[in-house]
Protein backbone atom coordinates (compact mmCIF):
# COMPACT_ATOMS: atom_id res chain seq x y z
CA UNK A 1 0.00 0.00 0.00
CA UNK A 2 1.35 3.61 -0.87
CA UNK A 3 2.11 5.98 1.84
CA UNK A 4 1.34 9.35 1.22
CA UNK A 5 3.70 12.34 2.21
CA UNK A 6 3.49 16.26 1.23
CA UNK A 7 7.12 17.10 1.73
CA UNK A 8 8.71 20.04 0.31
CA UNK A 9 12.24 20.58 -1.24
CA UNK A 10 13.19 23.79 -2.07
CA UNK A 11 12.15 25.34 -5.45
CA UNK A 12 13.32 25.69 -8.67
CA UNK A 13 14.43 27.72 -10.55
CA UNK A 14 12.07 28.69 -13.75
CA UNK A 15 13.02 28.35 -17.29
CA UNK A 16 11.54 30.83 -20.41
CA UNK A 17 10.65 28.93 -23.40
CA UNK A 18 12.58 30.01 -26.65
CA UNK A 19 10.02 31.07 -28.86
CA UNK A 20 6.97 31.42 -26.49
CA UNK A 21 6.62 34.70 -24.35
CA UNK A 22 6.52 34.74 -21.04
CA UNK A 23 7.12 32.44 -17.68
CA UNK A 24 6.13 28.89 -17.72
CA UNK A 25 5.31 29.63 -14.08
CA UNK A 26 3.25 32.05 -14.63
CA UNK A 27 0.89 29.93 -16.51
CA UNK A 28 -2.78 30.39 -15.21
CA UNK A 29 -5.12 29.12 -17.82
CA UNK A 30 -4.89 25.78 -20.01
CA UNK A 31 -6.96 23.92 -22.68
CA UNK A 32 -7.03 19.84 -23.23
CA UNK A 33 -8.29 18.72 -26.15
CA UNK A 34 -7.34 15.30 -27.80
CA UNK A 35 -9.79 14.61 -30.97
CA UNK A 36 -12.51 15.94 -33.11
CA UNK A 37 -10.60 19.32 -33.98
CA UNK A 38 -12.77 21.87 -35.75
CA UNK A 39 -12.00 21.43 -39.36
CA UNK A 40 -9.06 19.13 -38.18
CA UNK A 41 -6.57 22.41 -37.24
CA UNK A 42 -5.93 24.11 -34.21
CA UNK A 43 -6.96 27.10 -35.47
CA UNK A 44 -9.65 27.32 -32.38
CA UNK A 45 -7.17 26.53 -29.99
CA UNK A 46 -4.89 29.24 -31.76
CA UNK A 47 -7.26 31.63 -30.96
CA UNK A 48 -8.35 30.81 -27.40
CA UNK A 49 -6.93 32.85 -24.65
CA UNK A 50 -5.35 29.69 -22.93
CA UNK A 51 -1.61 30.58 -21.19
CA UNK A 52 -1.12 27.11 -22.50
CA UNK A 53 -2.70 24.22 -24.87
CA UNK A 54 -2.21 20.32 -24.58
CA UNK A 55 -3.14 18.71 -27.82
CA UNK A 56 -2.36 15.01 -29.56
CA UNK A 57 0.27 14.68 -31.82
CA UNK A 58 -2.07 13.62 -34.18
CA UNK A 59 -5.12 15.28 -35.47
CA UNK A 60 -6.83 11.59 -36.55
CA UNK A 61 -4.58 9.54 -33.93
CA UNK A 62 -2.88 8.08 -36.86
CA UNK A 63 -0.29 9.41 -39.33
CA UNK A 64 -1.87 12.69 -39.66
CA UNK A 65 0.76 14.38 -37.49
CA UNK A 66 0.24 18.72 -36.75
CA UNK A 67 2.64 20.23 -38.91
CA UNK A 68 5.55 22.88 -37.42
CA UNK A 69 3.61 25.93 -39.20
CA UNK A 70 0.53 24.66 -37.36
CA UNK A 71 2.40 24.33 -33.83
CA UNK A 72 4.15 27.50 -34.45
CA UNK A 73 0.90 29.53 -35.22
CA UNK A 74 -0.24 28.34 -31.22
CA UNK A 75 2.87 29.32 -29.70
CA UNK A 76 2.54 32.69 -31.69
CA UNK A 77 -0.74 33.27 -29.94
CA UNK A 78 1.22 33.11 -26.91
CA UNK A 79 0.59 29.92 -25.55
CA UNK A 80 2.87 26.87 -24.47
CA UNK A 81 1.80 24.22 -26.57
CA UNK A 82 2.18 20.43 -25.25
CA UNK A 83 2.15 16.90 -27.43
CA UNK A 84 0.55 14.83 -25.98
CA UNK A 85 0.93 11.06 -26.47
CA UNK A 86 1.58 7.40 -24.19
CA UNK A 87 4.12 6.26 -22.74
CA UNK A 88 2.75 3.45 -20.67
CA UNK A 89 0.03 1.46 -23.70
CA UNK A 90 -0.73 1.46 -27.02
CA UNK A 91 -4.05 2.04 -28.85
CA UNK A 92 -4.58 -0.52 -31.98
CA UNK A 93 -5.18 2.74 -34.49
CA UNK A 94 -1.92 4.24 -33.51
CA UNK A 95 1.02 3.94 -36.43
CA UNK A 96 3.43 2.33 -34.08
CA UNK A 97 0.81 -0.87 -33.48
CA UNK A 98 2.08 -3.75 -36.15
CA UNK A 99 6.08 -2.52 -34.87
CA UNK A 100 5.34 -3.26 -31.21
CA UNK A 101 5.63 -7.10 -30.55
CA UNK A 102 2.99 -9.84 -29.28
CA UNK A 103 4.81 -10.35 -26.19
CA UNK A 104 5.67 -6.59 -25.41
CA UNK A 105 1.85 -6.01 -24.99
CA UNK A 106 0.61 -6.92 -21.49
CA UNK A 107 -3.12 -7.05 -21.99
CA UNK A 108 -6.15 -5.02 -22.70
CA UNK A 109 -6.76 -1.97 -20.54
CA UNK A 110 -9.72 -2.27 -18.81
CA UNK A 111 -13.12 -0.76 -20.96
CA UNK A 112 -10.92 0.18 -23.63
CA UNK A 113 -10.79 -3.24 -25.93
CA UNK A 114 -8.61 -1.50 -28.20
CA UNK A 115 -5.82 -0.17 -26.24
CA UNK A 116 -3.29 -2.62 -24.36
CA UNK A 117 -0.81 -1.78 -21.22
CA UNK A 118 3.03 -2.57 -22.86
CA UNK A 119 5.87 -3.87 -20.96
CA UNK A 120 7.28 -0.11 -20.89
CA UNK A 121 10.73 -0.94 -18.93
CA UNK A 122 11.67 -3.51 -21.94
CA UNK A 123 14.47 -1.78 -24.34
CA UNK A 124 12.25 -2.77 -27.42
CA UNK A 125 9.47 0.12 -26.50
CA UNK A 126 11.89 2.67 -26.09
CA UNK A 127 12.43 3.34 -29.83
CA UNK A 128 8.03 4.21 -29.68
CA UNK A 129 8.61 6.42 -27.18
CA UNK A 130 11.33 7.94 -28.92
CA UNK A 131 9.97 8.03 -32.01
CA UNK A 132 6.59 10.19 -30.30
CA UNK A 133 9.87 12.23 -28.40
CA UNK A 134 10.95 12.86 -31.98
CA UNK A 135 8.33 13.75 -33.70
CA UNK A 136 7.17 16.48 -30.84
CA UNK A 137 10.39 17.62 -31.35
CA UNK A 138 9.97 18.10 -34.52
CA UNK A 139 6.59 19.63 -34.93
CA UNK A 140 8.17 22.68 -32.75
CA UNK A 141 5.88 21.76 -29.76
CA UNK A 142 7.12 23.39 -26.51
CA UNK A 143 7.12 20.08 -24.21
CA UNK A 144 5.17 16.66 -24.11
CA UNK A 145 2.43 15.45 -22.27
CA UNK A 146 2.79 11.81 -21.27
CA UNK A 147 -0.16 9.50 -20.49
CA UNK A 148 -0.57 6.01 -18.85
CA UNK A 149 1.90 6.32 -16.06
CA UNK A 150 -0.29 4.70 -14.05
CA UNK A 151 0.42 1.63 -16.32
CA UNK A 152 2.86 1.12 -13.38
CA UNK A 153 0.19 -0.04 -11.22
CA UNK A 154 -2.23 -1.24 -13.18
CA UNK A 155 -0.40 -3.83 -15.38
CA UNK A 156 -1.00 -7.45 -14.84
CA UNK A 157 1.09 -10.46 -14.24
CA UNK A 158 4.46 -9.05 -14.14
CA UNK A 159 6.10 -11.24 -11.83
CA UNK A 160 7.43 -7.70 -10.05
CA UNK A 161 6.50 -5.70 -6.95
CA UNK A 162 4.67 -2.21 -7.44
CA UNK A 163 7.16 -0.45 -6.05
CA UNK A 164 9.92 -2.27 -8.61
CA UNK A 165 7.43 -1.14 -11.21
CA UNK A 166 7.23 2.16 -10.07
CA UNK A 167 10.56 3.27 -10.36
CA UNK A 168 10.98 1.36 -13.44
CA UNK A 169 8.34 3.96 -14.57
CA UNK A 170 10.23 6.51 -13.13
CA UNK A 171 13.33 5.88 -14.96
CA UNK A 172 11.15 5.96 -18.35
CA UNK A 173 10.32 9.35 -17.41
CA UNK A 174 13.60 10.13 -16.87
CA UNK A 175 14.92 8.50 -19.87
CA UNK A 176 12.58 10.83 -22.60
CA UNK A 177 13.41 14.11 -20.19
CA UNK A 178 17.48 13.59 -20.97
CA UNK A 179 16.73 12.74 -24.38
CA UNK A 180 14.19 15.66 -25.35
CA UNK A 181 16.16 18.02 -23.17
CA UNK A 182 19.66 17.31 -24.71
CA UNK A 183 17.69 18.19 -28.18
CA UNK A 184 16.12 20.80 -26.63
CA UNK A 185 17.28 22.57 -23.46
CA UNK A 186 13.80 24.03 -22.95
CA UNK A 187 11.78 21.19 -23.60
CA UNK A 188 9.06 20.38 -20.88
CA UNK A 189 7.99 17.13 -19.55
CA UNK A 190 4.65 16.65 -17.76
CA UNK A 191 3.34 13.15 -16.76
CA UNK A 192 0.04 13.06 -16.29
CA UNK A 193 -1.57 11.05 -13.06
CA UNK A 194 0.47 9.22 -10.39
CA UNK A 195 1.81 12.09 -8.44
CA UNK A 196 2.71 9.51 -5.77
CA UNK A 197 5.81 9.00 -7.88
CA UNK A 198 7.62 11.42 -6.21
CA UNK A 199 7.61 9.78 -2.60
CA UNK A 200 6.56 6.30 -3.96
CA UNK A 201 8.05 3.77 -1.16
CA UNK A 202 6.69 0.92 0.83
CA UNK A 203 8.24 2.37 3.95
CA UNK A 204 9.48 5.66 5.25
CA UNK A 205 8.43 7.69 1.62
CA UNK A 206 11.05 10.96 0.56
CA UNK A 207 10.90 12.76 -1.93
CA UNK A 208 12.20 11.78 -5.44
CA UNK A 209 15.11 13.81 -6.76
CA UNK A 210 15.80 12.07 -9.86
CA UNK A 211 12.14 12.47 -10.29
CA UNK A 212 11.11 15.56 -9.36
CA UNK A 213 14.15 17.09 -11.83
CA UNK A 214 13.39 15.46 -14.86
CA UNK A 215 10.17 17.12 -14.99
CA UNK A 216 8.37 20.58 -15.12
CA UNK A 217 4.88 19.75 -14.07
CA UNK A 218 2.15 17.35 -13.58
CA UNK A 219 -1.31 17.01 -14.88
CA UNK A 220 -3.55 15.65 -12.89
CA UNK A 221 -7.29 14.24 -14.07
CA UNK A 222 -9.91 13.91 -11.67
CA UNK A 223 -9.23 16.80 -8.70
CA UNK A 224 -12.04 17.85 -7.83
CA UNK A 225 -14.76 16.02 -10.20
CA UNK A 226 -14.84 12.54 -11.49
CA UNK A 227 -16.44 12.10 -14.57
CA UNK A 228 -19.08 13.64 -14.85
CA UNK A 229 -20.24 15.75 -11.69
CA UNK A 230 -19.15 13.10 -8.97
CA UNK A 231 -17.13 14.56 -6.03
CA UNK A 232 -13.93 13.25 -6.04
CA UNK A 233 -13.72 12.50 -1.99
CA UNK A 234 -12.57 9.25 -2.33
CA UNK A 235 -9.44 8.36 -0.01
CA UNK A 236 -7.39 7.71 -3.41
CA UNK A 237 -8.27 11.38 -4.78
CA UNK A 238 -7.18 12.85 -1.66
CA UNK A 239 -4.29 10.95 -1.36
CA UNK A 240 -3.48 12.20 -5.40
CA UNK A 241 -4.07 15.74 -4.37
CA UNK A 242 -1.54 15.43 -1.51
CA UNK A 243 1.03 14.22 -3.23
CA UNK A 244 0.40 16.51 -6.53
CA UNK A 245 0.25 19.45 -3.90
CA UNK A 246 3.94 18.27 -2.33
CA UNK A 247 5.05 18.64 -6.85
CA UNK A 248 3.61 22.05 -6.56
CA UNK A 249 5.62 23.12 -3.40
CA UNK A 250 8.44 21.81 -5.16
CA UNK A 251 8.04 24.26 -7.65
CA UNK A 252 6.43 22.53 -10.10
CA UNK A 253 3.63 23.73 -12.78
CA UNK A 254 0.53 21.52 -11.64
CA UNK A 255 -2.13 21.30 -14.20
CA UNK A 256 -5.40 19.99 -13.12
CA UNK A 257 -8.82 18.84 -15.59
CA UNK A 258 -11.57 18.00 -13.75
CA UNK A 259 -14.77 16.48 -15.51
CA UNK A 260 -18.27 18.28 -14.85
CA UNK A 261 -20.77 19.36 -17.22
CA UNK A 262 -23.34 21.57 -14.18
CA UNK A 263 -22.57 25.47 -14.35
CA UNK A 264 -22.45 24.83 -10.05
CA UNK A 265 -19.46 21.84 -10.19
CA UNK A 266 -17.55 23.45 -12.87
CA UNK A 267 -17.42 26.64 -10.98
CA UNK A 268 -16.49 25.05 -7.92
CA UNK A 269 -14.06 23.24 -9.94
CA UNK A 270 -12.11 26.48 -11.08
CA UNK A 271 -12.46 27.96 -7.41
CA UNK A 272 -10.88 24.67 -5.88
CA UNK A 273 -8.38 24.06 -7.93
CA UNK A 274 -7.10 27.96 -7.67
CA UNK A 275 -7.41 27.80 -4.05
CA UNK A 276 -4.32 25.23 -4.18
CA UNK A 277 -2.12 27.21 -6.48
CA UNK A 278 -3.27 24.04 -9.67
CA UNK A 279 -3.93 25.99 -12.95
CA UNK A 280 -7.58 24.47 -13.73
CA UNK A 281 -9.42 23.28 -16.59
CA UNK A 282 -12.85 21.58 -16.50
CA UNK A 283 -14.20 19.66 -19.48
CA UNK A 284 -16.02 16.36 -20.58
CA UNK A 285 -13.81 13.13 -20.49
CA UNK A 286 -13.94 12.43 -23.95
CA UNK A 287 -11.75 15.68 -24.38
CA UNK A 288 -13.25 16.74 -27.79
CA UNK A 289 -14.10 20.33 -27.45
CA UNK A 290 -12.95 23.56 -26.49
CA UNK A 291 -14.60 24.81 -23.63
CA UNK A 292 -13.84 27.98 -21.72
CA UNK A 293 -14.22 28.46 -18.40
CA UNK A 294 -17.74 28.68 -17.26
CA UNK A 295 -18.93 26.80 -20.46
CA UNK A 296 -20.89 23.21 -21.11
CA UNK A 297 -20.23 21.51 -23.89
CA UNK A 298 -24.08 22.09 -24.60
CA UNK A 299 -23.69 25.28 -25.06
CA UNK A 300 -21.63 24.83 -27.78
CA UNK A 301 -23.00 24.73 -31.34
CA UNK A 302 -23.21 21.87 -33.07
CA UNK A 303 -20.08 20.30 -30.51
CA UNK A 304 -21.10 16.75 -31.30
CA UNK A 305 -21.02 17.69 -35.13
CA UNK A 306 -17.16 19.67 -34.86
CA UNK A 307 -14.67 17.99 -36.93
CA UNK A 308 -13.95 14.56 -38.60
CA UNK A 309 -14.39 11.12 -36.83
CA UNK A 310 -11.04 9.50 -36.51
CA UNK A 311 -10.03 6.47 -38.33
CA UNK A 312 -12.04 4.21 -36.61
CA UNK A 313 -14.98 5.96 -37.57
CA UNK A 314 -15.72 6.71 -33.92
CA UNK A 315 -16.47 9.52 -32.26
CA UNK A 316 -12.85 10.43 -30.54
CA UNK A 317 -9.68 8.98 -30.25
CA UNK A 318 -9.71 9.43 -26.13
CA UNK A 319 -9.82 6.53 -23.88
CA UNK A 320 -10.94 8.82 -20.62
CA UNK A 321 -8.99 9.34 -17.69
CA UNK A 322 -7.22 6.46 -16.05
CA UNK A 323 -6.92 7.06 -12.61
CA UNK A 324 -6.96 4.69 -9.50
CA UNK A 325 -9.80 2.45 -8.49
Amino acid sequence: MRNSLIAAIACFAASTVVGTEGNWNEVKSWVYQLCNYKDDKLDEIAASDFDLAVVDLSRDGGTNYFTHREIEAVKASGKFALAYFEIGAIEDYRPEWSSVPDDLKAGKVGGWPKEQYVKFWDERWWPIVKGRADQALKAGFDGAYLDMVTTYEEIPKTGMKREILAHKMVDLIVRISEYAKNKNPNFKIVPQNSPELYTWAYWKPKPNKKYINAIDGLGMESVFYLAHDKPANKGWCKENRNNALAIKKAGKLVLGVDYAGKPEFIADSYRKQRAIGFVPYVSVEELDVVLREGETKKQIPNAEKKGKPNKRGEKNNRRGPHLRP
